[in-house]
């Protein structure tokens, strides 16, 4: 049944015409759903976050997936461009004066972020593996406590106040041009000598690829998208703390990426919205809405013993569910292969591995 889905979605998006129309008509939802209330503004809040969560899943898998790295900063990069928006929307250009200035504040997060990923990648790529993984692990903590104890935004205590100028037509606009720069990036030149990083580094060296400037170009593009999806969330949330930004937050999106699959841009949309509707599902409240119609006899013992404890139990589900992909689905849903739609036409052809039944490319580079 899934693969008679793909093959019919894959046929429709080989048709040119029908992707600039599907984006036309999101974007023009994307307007109408706030205006005339389409949806519930709980409805609206999730389709944002599963925006900003598709933003996090594929700039990570870029990192993760298609160079073969392991990065835990997502969430420092995230946190950087977070506060650099909020400052910028506060306190320098206030966006009750400036309201048009918000796209910029937005851009100035993601390269405050992208910065900082160029000072981690020099000392982390120095090092493979495990080590980098624990470089990466120290820069978040870093983050998180000088954060902590920079009184002007709030130290410990967070900030708060800040103006809610993220919307739906917003986040739609941010996620389709993100995901298609890192496609574009994905399928450039670049793009092949991150794959070949991921195969052998040292043959990649031989045959001429810059692997340093490779690295570095694709850890601050990673790091570039995470702060801008930083910046989008803290003017959605209103409030932001060092604590939001936390190693759980790192393994939220690592949930994503492994879930929907490594090496895959469709694999981490397909994996981010369902974290984050799963998510949202295990939430007491969301969980208690669902069940109501049940009988009060059922209910009543039901919500007292299982439903109102899910919010401590969400924080253990996570953990719990990255440990059982990677033992039993390391590659995740979509693996090292890519829905057609995403691959530019001078590739479909040169790709000698696919999977007509299921409409997906294999990257050659996995054999």
């Amino acid at each position: 049944m899934i693969a008679k889905v793909s093959v019919y979605w894959n046929r429709l998006l080989e048709r040119r015409w029908l992707v600039p129309v599907l984006l036309a008509s999101g974007l023009v939802l994307a307007f109408l759903v706030p205006e005339y209330h389409l949806l519930s503004v709980y409805a609206q809040l999730i389709l944002m976050y599963v925006g900003i969560n598709i933003i996090l899943a594929v700039s990570l898998n870029l990192v993760n997936g298609y160079m073969g790295e392991f990065s835990l900063a997502h969430a420092g990069f995230m946190a950087i461009g977070a506060y650099t928006s909020a400052v910028l929307t506060m306190k320098v250009l206030p966006a009750a004066d400036f309201p048009l200035l918000f796209p910029l504040a937005v851009l100035a997060g993601g390269a405050a972020a992208a910065v900082f990923g160029l000072i981690v990648a020099v000392p982390s790529f120095k090092v493979r593996g495990d080590y980098l993984a624990i470089i990466t692990l120290a820069f978040l903590m870093i983050v998180k406590s000088g954060i902590e104890n920079i009184d002007f935004v709030g130290g410990p205590r967070g900030l708060s106040g800040i103006l809610r100028l993220t919307t739906l037509p917003w986040v739609f606009f941010w996620t389709v041009a993100l995901v298609w720069l890192i496609r574009n990036f994905v399928y450039s030149n670049y793009g092949r000598g991150v794959l070949s990083i991921r195969e052998d580094e040292i043959a990649s060296d031989l045959m001429s690829v810059n692997t340093r400037q490779v690295k570095f170009f694709a850890f601050m593009l990673s790091s570039f998208c995470a702060g801008i999806a930083g910046a989008l969330f803290a003017h959605l949330l209103q409030f932001i703390s060092p604590r939001v930004f936390d190693i759980a937050k790192s393994t939220e999106i690592l949930i994503m990426v492994y879930l929907g699959g490594i090496a895959s841009i469709g694999g981490s949309i397909l994996g981010a919205t369902l974290f984050t509707v799963l998510l949202e599902l295990l939430r007491p409240s969301t969980m208690a809405s669902l069940l109501s119609w049940l009988p009060a006899a059922v209910f009543n013992p039901l919500n007292e013993h299982f439903i109102s404890h899910l919010g401590v139990w969400r924080m253990v589900i996570m953990p719990l569910a990255l440990i059982l992909v990677m033992l039993y689905w390391p590659r995740g849903m979509m693996g090292l292969r890519e829905y057609r739609g995403f691959v530019p036409e001078r590739d479909k052809d040169a790709h000698r591995h696919t999977l007509p039944e299921a409409g997906l490319h294999e990257h050659p580079e996995s054999d």
